[in-house]
């Protein structure tokens, strides 16, 4: 496995120059804002872990691992804001019907490389965000064809990241004992 490039996240995970979430502003602001502290925390719970340990499955009997959870985030990243909000026609990352779990389950690849296709879903997610007018303006549900609106797609991904970095808490202090992001 190849070593995860320092620049592959973003600066302020111990010396507190991450951003506060605000106190004050209007929905889409607030709602951003706290989506990308929840995908900056996350980042930070994978930083600086020798990219072999990302794999570790520390806490049994859970599968779970910092590697899985990266892909099963970057997978929820491009499913909601891409393929149910935005209606665009992209394959599913990291899932099949015959492996439904693959993201956690079938840890292949480089966790560099899968870091990497995360950090590029939440990025067409942001531009998705940045080009929609309005909170109100609707996607489709795949599997139900009702609609969405883009503040409830907010609102299942910070529940989504906000769920998931207790989980990365628990596995990062597993692997080396740090805390605190």
């Amino acid at each position: 496995m190849t070593e995860i490039p320092a620049e592959n996240y973003a600066p302020g995970w111990r010396d507190g120059s991450r951003p506060e979430l605000p106190t004050t502003g209007d929905e889409r602001e607030v709602l951003t804002a706290f989506l990308d502290w929840h995908r900056e925390t996350f980042a930070l719970k994978c930083s600086g872990v020798a990219p072999e340990r990302l794999s570790d499955k520390g806490v049994p009997p859970s599968g779970l691992s910092l590697h899985g959870l990266i892909r099963h985030l970057a997978g929820v990243e491009r499913w909601w804001f891409r393929t149910q909000f935005a209606g665009e026609d992209v394959p599913v990352l990291y899932y099949s019907d015959d492996d439904p779990d693959q993201d956690f389950a079938s840890l292949d690849g480089d966790p560099a490389e899968a870091l990497a296709v995360w950090r590029a879903e939440c990025e067409r997610a942001r531009e998705i965000v940045a080009a929609t007018p309005s909170l109100d303006a609707t996607g489709r549900v795949v599997a139900t064809g009702k609609p969405i609106s883009l503040r409830v797609v907010l609102v299942k991904l910070i529940a989504e990241y906000a769920r998931h970095n207790g989980h990365a808490d628990l596995l990062r202090e597993r692997i080396d004992g740090a805390t605190g992001f």
